[in-house]
């Protein structure tokens, strides 16, 4: 047993323990307590790790567990900013990414250098390993943007992808500098750097996405996943030292990689999202704050220049290509602090230049000094570059944050939600295996403004083993609310007796006006031949909301691609602009392609809503139902089939519906799938929308930005 001693408490403090406890109070209180003096939590944080610091009270020193943690946490922001960014947009904004990344390389390599040579009169390779200083930025400010919910902002895409260039290119201008100061650049040396990166790269983005994909569809313990993730954030980081590079590249593709496995809907991203923020990078951002020395301001005159040099041009430069990035793109004001707050801080690829320079020696003076590539006054003035910088990019991030969400909730006040049809997804429970999956399905495809639009319902049918059935009843709905809950949503859980389970649902159905019903069959058995069973086509009669059917096979974080078939003539039922808006949800949230395969007419529609809602879509025309086996040859083991269905007697309704059973249970049987019945005419009356009117009925004008553009599509139709 270790017990705490009077010599534990002698500074700096020894105890693990009281280490422990002090570093847990600062990322407690440091961030209360300047929140109140309007200073960004980050900011606090770091001034709180200078205060402690063994240049403050010296109350803890900066030893290998801090750099280790720190290490962890600045590894873990670089991953969550590729984990959390909209691929989408990405992709979209690449170009815009490219022209920023090498805007915010080439200005502060040419003013770096420009003030090495002229103003601090240093040679030409510390010069240039200097400016590679100013070039490469961290991410700091990066979960104040994440805490507006603003990472998927046009402004916050073009800086991550920047910094990913700039990063490589500035921590390859140091490899080659380093490389020439101890006389080891030749051919060789380009052939392996160029070899190993390219390797490097490839392994990340190929073979991580194949292995995670094996891997959450056999193991599904919520730890083991966890732990999994955290493993593939550090073999990135190793596979990148291992090509030359620095770690946090390798985190950053590592996130890019596991992007579409980890939805930001899902309970995984939850908790890699909660111990990052509540852990590891807190503890990044205290031992960044362990390096500000303030005695560094008052040491000599040329350390204050020196500093005041560095400071400047890395500001300046930064601010420049922020600037000249807002102005090219005809872009806010404060998407530009977004990108200048992101793009400013300078820690961690700064201090790890700063570090290497220092220790390459080029030779000695005459009394016997090391020369060193980057010298003593370089090293104080790069912590005192730090502290300004992160100062300057939290507040400016924080208050291009603040005004960017307040626009988007005035935006969304404007729409009055009050007078829109209210979103209510139920979900009724039987089979303990697909809770989990049921749930996720209903998260994955609300809208994202809405946290509580989720209800849980167990129907116990009055037998007289009532007992028996309340248990099973609970332990269904405490697990799915777990599950809900698990990815910040609610749901709300009812159990209902009745004779007939039918007569159960559709009463819930009517009570709480339910616009969505997500049915669920068990991943073991098929779908019954007399097409889905009594209780489905007992629900299909008595309830007009849009209902799914949802057969499991493997997560559905794991499908690849889901394949939409839709009949002729859907876009002529008034349903369709709700379901579609579902299909829309479930590719931008879950991030997997979407195949449809539609009628021309359809696929004109739909290219229509693609062209303002980019997600990733392929369009294959299809109308020949007689012919519908046809849709087996392009079906892939990770696929999932979604297929448009109908009532009888409405527009879309074919009679070879009726063989849809048969083929799943003959050719798809080990491929999830989805059958959607769309809600029908007699729901107008509810939402009193009248299609013939073109004007449209004003609820439907109040739907969030997806929904408002398919019914005008429609309309126009």
């Amino acid at each position: 047993m270790i017990i705490l001693s009077v010599t534990d408490l002698t500074l700096p403090i020894a105890s693990p323990v009281l280490r422990f406890l002090i570093i847990l109070l600062i990322i407690l209180f440091a961030p209360i307590i300047l929140n109140k003096l309007k200073i960004p939590h980050l900011l606090g944080l770091i001034i709180a790790g200078a205060v402690v610091g063994p240049n403050g009270f010296n109350l803890m020193l900066r030893d290998s567990s801090i750099v280790m943690s720190g290490t962890a946490g600045l590894l873990y922001i670089m991953f969550l900013a590729g984990l959390e960014i909209d691929l989408q947009r990405f992709k979209k904004n690449s170009l815009k990414s490219l022209y920023f990344g090498m805007l915010t390389f080439l200005i502060p390599m040419g003013l770096g250098m420009l003030a090495g040579i002229y103003l601090l009169g240093f040679r030409l390779d510390t010069s240039i390993l200097l400016a590679s200083m100013f070039a490469s930025h961290t991410l700091i400010a990066y979960p104040i943007i994440s805490k507006y919910g603003l990472t998927k902002n046009r402004a916050v895409s073009i800086a991550v992808g920047g910094t990913l260039i700039t990063d490589t290119l500035a921590l390859l201008v140091l490899a080659v500098i380093v490389g020439m100061a101890n006389g080891k650049v030749d051919h060789a040396f380009w052939i392996n750097l160029s070899v190993s990166v390219l390797v490097f790269g490839l392994l990340v983005i190929v073979l991580f996405p194949v292995i995670a994909r094996w891997f959450f569809k056999h193991f599904e313990d919520k730890v083991t996943q966890y732990i999994f993730v955290l493993v593939m954030v550090f073999l990135g980081a190793v596979l990148a030292e291992l090509a030359g590079i620095e770690g946090i590249i390798g985190a950053f593709l590592a996130g890019l990689a596991l992007n579409r496995l980890i939805p930001s809907t899902s309970a995984l991203m939850s908790r890699v999202e909660f111990v990052g923020n509540a852990i590891f990078i807190p503890f990044f951002l205290i031992g960044v704050g362990m390096l500000v020395d303030y005695r560094a301001f008052f040491r000599d005159w040329n350390t204050l220049f020196v500093a005041a040099v560095m400071t400047l041009v890395a500001i300046i430069a930064k601010f420049l290509a922020a600037w000249i990035t807002q102005k090219s793109f005809r872009m806010s004001a404060d998407e530009r602090k977004l990108i200048f707050g992101l793009s400013n801080a300078q820690a961690a690829a700064t201090l790890a230049a700063v570090l290497v320079g220092y220790n390459v020696i080029l030779g000695y003076d005459a009394l016997g000094q090391p020369v060193r590539l980057l010298g003593d006054s370089i090293l104080n003035g790069t912590i005192v570059m730090i502290l300004v910088t992160c100062t300057i990019a939290s507040f400016s991030a924080q208050r291009g944050s603040r005004r960017l969400a307040m626009k988007e909730r005035e935006e969304e006040d404007a729409r009055d939600e009050a007078k829109a049809p209210r979103e209510k997804i139920l979900v009724p429970l039987y089979y303990p295996d697909n809770v989990q999956e049921m749930v996720n399905l209903g998260v994955v495809m609300k809208s994202r403004r809405s946290r509580e639009s989720l209800l849980g319902l167990h129907v116990i049918a009055e037998t007289g083993k009532e007992q028996n059935a309340e248990k099973k009843a609970s332990q269904l709905l405490e697990e799915a609310q777990k599950n809900a809950a698990a990815t910040d949503h609610r749901m709300e859980t009812l159990v209902r007796y009745d004779e007939h389970v039918v007569n159960g649902i559709s009463g819930v159905v009517k009570e709480h006006k339910v616009t969505d019903i997500i049915l669920g069959l068990h991943r073991d058995k098929g779908a019954s031949t007399s097409f889905l069973g009594h209780l489905t086509e007992g629900i299909l009669v008595k309830c007009n909301a849009t209902t799914f059917v949802y057969k499991p096979v493997q997560p559905l974080t794991t499908i690849k691609r889901h394949i939409v078939v839709i009949p002729d003539n859907a876009e002529k039922e008034i349903g369709f602009p709700y379901w579609l808006m579902k299909i829309w949800n479930l590719a931008s949230n879950a991030g997997a392609r979407l195949s449809f395969y539609a009628p021309d007419p359809v696929i004109g529609l739909i290219r229509d809503l693609h062209k303002k809602y980019p997600v990733q879509a392929d369009f294959i025309p299809f109308s020949d139902w007689d012919d519908f086996l046809i849709i087996a040859r392009d079906v892939r083991p990770d696929d999932n089939l979604i297929i448009i269905l109908s009532r009888k007697n409405h527009p879309s309704y074919r009679s070879n519906m009726a063989n849809i059973p048969l083929y799943l249970n003959k050719y798809f049987r080990n491929n999830s799938f989805v059958l959607i019945f769309p809600m029908q005419e007699n729901f107008s009356q509810k939402l009193s929308v009248d299609f013939k009117n073109p004007s449209l009925v004003e609820p439907i004008e109040k739907l969030d930005d997806i929904g408002k553009t398919l019914f005008r599509l429609f309309r126009k139709r």
